[in-house]
């Protein structure tokens, strides 16, 4: 029987190589198919970048956001309540109409006039204070006192720069109350003026975030005016006296301030949460924000970290709420800051915004706030937080969120995307993320980001990255096999990125992932449209041709290939050929086509095993399981000599990867006596005995089937006789017989042919008699099976000793029992 078969991978000690049982041709056809060598290659190395910016220094990206700017209390917007688009707002098209009646001679007569309390004033309008704000002008260099109480007699400390107020000059109200005397308007800055859209127009508000209307309740509402003395009086009698302490300590300067600001800023971020004024709840909050925006200016990462925490739990939003994430994101950027992230709750209010916020109004902060979380997921403690923290449910909202988005917000939802991809490739190296990436669906989701965003090349990148970490593994493999469609898009990225080397290596291996154990993915991936010629057509781009290093390139020619990457482009992609052409009707079509059996052939012409071991083994892998196909149409067949005598390369090499490979294509094209004749005549049968003493099971079972085949002509058994291999073939079976039934099985063979089935003298008495023992002791069942304890494992042995070893054992017993084989 001639040796087309080889032997299967095992993929752990239970798991049969073979099928267990043989009860019909069909099967035993499609036992040897699946003897077909699946080929297996290294993941592509992912450097890590060690600057944290938001962007490669390779991506070419458009108009994308800066890693460094400059922040102070400028930036920011004390009322958090300015509309930030820097729109105009159109003039309404009605008349007002005045509830009032109006004197004919004097139209203003009869208005109303305005009353003399600043106070006064405030609650005869009521529900207008937000527009009052929204008019009075200021900036954070001239801010209005805070609010004190009646006993509060030190003096507010000012901020560097800025002149010191007396006790006297602090008013009894603050922002949000209106002042005793008028304020004039502060210079403006440019910084202050490139504000997003503010909370009053974007009508966007986290779920713990209400109204922050500074509208007087009605006088007959009694329970209102309770709530608002309580404030009040909460906020005079602890939250004023707390922001004073801030600003005097921050004048101070003293050693030490910054712990006693960090504390200051804890014990005013608890005071809050007691007293339920935390989000948008407390209406005097643009008095806390105007002195924690003030304290950023003393540039403290430790300090601007409570000042951020805080801000965020105050449920800021617009301008402030995009500054304050760039305030985070410039901690971030050092490693030694991550420490302060691991002590805090800012990851946690950092995963309510993505939750919360929207693309279309938060878009760039959202992006730096990603980014931050990018940063810190290089830290191998806080990737781990992370996922603890459901950071993949959040993800696979927000990717929900970013495809949709309009068109105009394509750009912005690109970037958000690159700085999100890479940290889902960082947690892809946990273990324990897999099931999740799995449960919530974030593969077939990434899919659909691929679609909308194909022309990205920095996200492709990343979610190619993520494919081929996470489809070396079962049960992402699988989920991403019946993502609908993903083979057709592997494809045409392929196409659309072929200069992209990093991309298209990673998009191959995931591919030669989705192909190597089952069967429906490599029909799939045949059947798309375009699928060899895509493969095809990269396969020549990638061929080094045998030309002088540096060639001039054309103009709109492909830019040149670095030899080292082509041939790392090259082996996925003759891997991705391999594994496909196992299945029973790829294989056929592919073994015809002469483009590709031509490529092969002149991978092996091209390169030396010294510089391309790992591409050649897999391209006589290739070879090998296309030769399995031996129908007319087969281009292997017709190119049997020319394949023989460049195998003679990899056999003579100094690589055992490259010789098994060569002598497994030995076994299947010396089935062709043109390809016998030339291995006799080439004396490759010596080397091929050789190898029978190489103690390896694998190389002993590739060379038994030369032997096998090389032994069906008479002539040639007599050359084998003397090269010794019947003895060499004897203590094969005895090395290795008892564990491998399958060598067993093959070796009996072998001997068979050699014998001639009759009584041909090629065994000496000793050699007959050493024979006998080993098969006598093999086919007891007792004694063959008694060295293993696993019941799975003998099972799968007792399947393969009375199906592969058995038979034929038992033919050559009787053949040397009843002949006299003597020398």
């Amino acid at each position: 029987m001639a040796s087309t078969e080889t032997k299967h991978e095992i993929c752990s000690p239970l798991m049969p190589r073979r099928n267990a049982l043989r009860k019909t041709c069909a099967e035993i056809v499609n036992e040897v198919r699946q003897s077909l060598r699946v080929q297996s290659t290294h993941r592509p190395f992912t450097p890590r970048d060690g600057h944290r910016q938001l962007f490669g220094s390779a991506s070419i990206r458009d108009n994308r956001p800066p890693s460094t700017f400059s922040l102070h209390a400028q930036s920011f917007d004390a009322s958090d309540s300015r509309p930030g688009s820097g729109t105009r707002l159109s003039p309404l098209d009605h008349k007002p109409k005045f509830s009032v009646p109006c004197d004919a001679d004097d139209p203003f007569k009869a208005l109303p006039k305005p009353p003399t309390s600043p106070v006064k004033a405030r609650r005869g309008l009521a529900g207008a204070g937000v527009r009052a704000r929204l008019l009075r002008p200021g900036s954070l260099t001239r801010l209005p006192p805070l609010e004190g109480h009646q006993n509060v007699k030190e003096p507010l400390n000012a901020g560097p720069g800025q002149k010191q107020l007396s006790a006297k000059q602090l008013s009894s109200t603050d922002h949000t109350a209106g002042y005793s005397g008028p304020v004039k308007p502060g210079p403006r800055t440019a910084a202050s003026q490139r504000m997003v859209q503010s909370d009053v127009d974007s009508g966007v508000r986290p779920k713990d975030c209400k109204g922050d209307s500074t509208a007087e309740p009605e006088r007959g509402d009694n329970k209102g005016n309770a709530e608002e003395d309580a404030e009040s009086l909460m906020w005079n009698n602890v939250i004023v006296p707390l922001l004073q302490k801030l600003e005097s300590v921050a004048a101070g300067g003293s050693e030490g301030s910054v712990d006693r600001l960090c504390d200051l800023c804890d014990r005013l971020h608890g005071t809050l949460a007691e007293a339920d004024m935390l989000g948008r709840r407390c209406k005097k909050r643009s008095g806390i924000l105007r002195t924690l925006f003030r304290l950023i200016d003393l540039n403290y990462a430790q300090l601007n970290m409570h000042i951020a925490q805080l801000c965020l739990a105050l449920c800021v939003s617009g301008n402030n709420l995009l500054n304050i994430c760039k305030l985070i994101f410039q901690i971030s950027r050092s490693e030694s800051n991550d420490i302060l992230f691991q002590n805090s709750s800012v990851i946690d209010s950092l995963l309510r915004m993505l939750s919360n916020e929207h693309v279309s109004a938060s878009g760039e902060a959202i992006l730096y706030c990603v980014g931050t979380l990018k940063f810190l997921s290089g830290n191998a403690e806080i990737l781990r937080i992370l996922l603890d923290k459901n950071f993949l449910g959040v993800a696979q909202k927000l990717i929900q969120k970013l495809c949709i988005v309009e068109e105009t917000n394509l750009p912005i939802a690109g970037h958000i995307l690159v700085q999100l991809t890479t940290i889902l490739r960082n947690l892809a190296d946990l273990h324990e993320s897999r099931p999740l990436f799995v449960s919530f669906s974030i593969l077939p989701a990434l899919c659909q980001v691929l679609r909308q965003h194909c022309e990205d090349q920095d996200v492709c990148m990343n979610i190619s990255r993520i494919y081929s970490k996470l489809s070396s593994y079962s049960e992402c493999r699988l989920a991403l096999a019946q993502t609908p469609d993903c083979y057709q898009l592997f494809l045409e990225l392929l196409s659309k990125h072929h200069q992209k080397q990093d991309l298209v290596v990673r998009l191959l291996f995931t591919l030669g992932n989705l192909t190597a154990k089952s069967d429906e993915p490599r029909l799939e991936l045949f059947q798309c449209n375009g699928c060899m010629h895509t493969l095809l057509w990269l396969y020549d781009i990638y061929q080094r041709k045998d030309g002088p290093p540096h060639t001039v390139v054309q103009k709109g020619a492909s830019p040149p290939v670095r030899p080292q990457v082509a041939d790392d482009v090259l082996v996925k992609l003759v891997r991705v050929l391999a594994n496909m052409c196992i299945h029973p009707v790829v294989g056929p079509p592919v073994a015809a086509d002469t483009a590709c059996v031509r490529l092969l052939m002149e991978t092996l012409e091209l390169r030396k095993v010294e510089e391309s071991e790992e591409l050649l083994v897999n391209v006589a892998a290739a070879i090998n399981n296309l030769s399995f196909y031996q129908k007319e149409t087969s281009a292997i067949k017709h190119n049997q000599l020319h394949i023989a005598k460049l195998m003679l390369k990899l056999l003579l090499s100094s690589s055992t990867g490259a010789m098994l490979e060569a002598v497994r294509v030995y076994g299947n094209l010396s089935h062709y006596e043109d390809v016998r004749n030339f291995i006799m005549r080439n004396k490759v049968h010596r080397f091929v005995v050789t190898l029978l003493d190489s103690k390896s099971n694998e190389m002993c079972f590739a060379a038994c089937g030369v032997l096998t085949n090389l032994a069906l002509d008479p002539p040639s058994r007599v050359c084998l006789t003397v090269e010794g291999a019947s003895a060499k073939l004897v203590d094969c079976l005895r090395d290795f017989g008892l564990g491998d039934w399958q060598l067993a099985g093959q070796i009996c063979q072998a001997v068979w042919n050699l014998t001639g089935g009759s009584s041909e003298k090629v065994l000496d008495t000793e050699e007959r008699e050493s024979l006998l023992e080993i098969l006598a002791a093999y086919l007891d069942e007792e004694e063959a099976l008694k060295w293993t304890d696993n019941e799975d494992f003998r099972d799968f042995h007792r399947a393969c000793w009375e199906l592969e070893f058995l038979p034929v054992a038992q033919k050559l017993m009787k053949m040397l029992q009843s002949a006299d084989l003597t020398t």
